[in-house]
């Protein structure tokens, strides 16, 4: 048996649709309940700042003929993969020192799964949902949903050449709407399309698939836009505590739990704007897309936790950390976040890294991501001032012993010497010079 098939299941079988109230999921709830189809309707709530109600969600499913509408509560779930991402420094997208904490991967890794679990509970066995061929997520729900029921069954409607040939387009599927008394209609067509929850939002197509649009073109959902002149913005000190990884206090406040915690961490890091990157990206199918992504939270969160780190971690395995955490970012990207590799250096980072990070660090924060870090503490800080300090102190090696720790080096100088003369490479400055020169050519 197929486990993933090219056009519609036969009338009458039971369909779950990932739901998000958009154009797409709207029409496609339509258009397979007019082919016989029962569509079960699943929203996971993942906190999104930009669904105030989800209820009305679960509304529009079934007025456009939903058999069930099901919303289910994600947000600890996706706050704790948040959380473990964080600890793990799984990012490895990052243009000019932003990074963009891939929020978008690490919700569809958490709705996939929560929604082909209440699937389950209600005996339905195809799953569908409505990303497009061209995109990441097509693939992120394809796995997540496998790993999650190894008997799913995937009909995905833009994988189907009679749903793409009728409905391929949003003037095709606006215009089928209206045709059968469902006109979508929304205050202000916006110039990028938005997907978000409580750990990020991402602004991607339209006016943003080119590259002389740049970020103004956004208007943010999560914080401020810092870089207009009439948004007055103040500065603000913040404090972050961390217990062995896990943020555990902002500004001496406790939290009943994480979802809580990032929805206060949003609210103080988003009114300064912080956290937005312009990122161009390699797609899992290998071409390029550019996005404009926010993430007050988890930018806040990240510059603390890596202060920690620093002060606490020897440099070895900070580079560890930074080598693992991007490789089991790109794993996260391409929907692979629970997959053995990934568990196994999860569980790595988060028992010999994260385990350590325990402490304190005073911010200041100003305008978009400008910021000073005031203060460090932490009771598990391998840093001491007074080991390298500059004044007179007693220190744990004297002149003498630096003087031998140099003559041992002077092997491996004169090696290098040898071995560039070998090459042919004599002068030391050559190589830039000639790099120059080539941009005047």
């Amino acid at each position: 048996m197929k486990t993933i098939v090219d056009r519609l299941p036969d009338a009458g079988e039971k369909l779950g649709l990932a739901f998000s109230g958009g154009l797409d999921t709207r029409t496609a709830v339509a258009w397979l309940n007019r082919r016989g189809m029962q569509v079960y309707a699943y929203t996971a709530d993942l906190g999104q700042p930009d669904e105030p109600n989800l209820a009305d969600v679960l509304a529009l499913a079934k007025s456009h003929g939903a058999t069930a509408a099901t919303l289910i509560d994600a947000r600890e779930s996706l706050a704790s993969e948040g959380i473990v991402a964080l600890a793990c420094g799984a990012f490895f997208l990052q243009t000019a020192g932003r990074k963009y904490f891939n929020t978008t991967p690490l919700g569809r890794a958490v709705t996939a799964t929560v929604i082909v679990r209440a699937m389950r509970e209600d005996g339905v066995h195809f799953f569908g949902d409505g990303s497009t061929h061209r995109g990441n997520d097509i693939e992120r729900f394809f796995r997540y949903g496998l790993l999650e029921t190894p008997s799913l069954r995937i009909y995905k409607p833009w994988l189907d050449q009679a749903f793409v040939a009728e409905l391929g387009g949003r003037a095709e599927m606006s215009q089928y709407l209206s045709q059968i008394g469902l006109p979508y209609a929304t205050t202000t067509e916006k110039a990028y399309s938005t997907d978000a929850n409580m750990l990020g939002a991402t602004h991607e197509a339209k006016a943003l698939e080119r590259l002389d649009a740049s970020m103004h073109v956004v208007e943010p959902i999560m914080g401020r836009a810092f870089w207009r002149s009439d948004v007055a913005i103040e500065n603000e000190t913040i404090d972050v505590s961390f217990v062995r990884g896990v943020p555990s206090a902002v500004n001496a406040a406790t939290f009943n739990s994480l979802t809580e915690l990032i929805k206060k961490v949003n609210q103080i890091a988003g009114r300064h704007g912080l956290g937005m990157s312009d990122q161009i990206e390699n797609r899992v199918i290998g071409a390029k897309s550019r996005g404009i992504y926010e993430a007050p939270a988890m930018a806040l969160l990240h510059i603390a936790y890596e202060r920690l780190l620093s002060a606490i971690a020897p440099q070895n395995l900070l580079e560890l950390y930074e080598t693992l955490g991007r490789k089991l970012g790109r794993w996260l990207y391409e929907g692979k976040w629970f997959d053995p590799e990934a568990e196994l250096v999860k569980r790595a980072l988060l028992d010999s890294v994260a385990s350590l990070v325990t402490g304190k660090v005073t911010i200041e924060l100003r305008r978009g991501d400008d910021y000073s870090i005031l203060a460090t503490e932490s009771d598990t800080a391998t840093y001491d001032p007074e080991r390298l300090s500059m004044e007179r102190t007693v220190g744990s090696f004297s002149p003498a012993d630096r003087i031998g720790q140099l003559h041992v080096g002077q092997h491996a100088v004169g090696d290098a010497r040898s071995l560039r003369s070998a090459l042919g490479h004599g002068d030391v400055l050559a190589l830039a010079a000639s790099f120059r020169l080539r941009g005047a050519e």
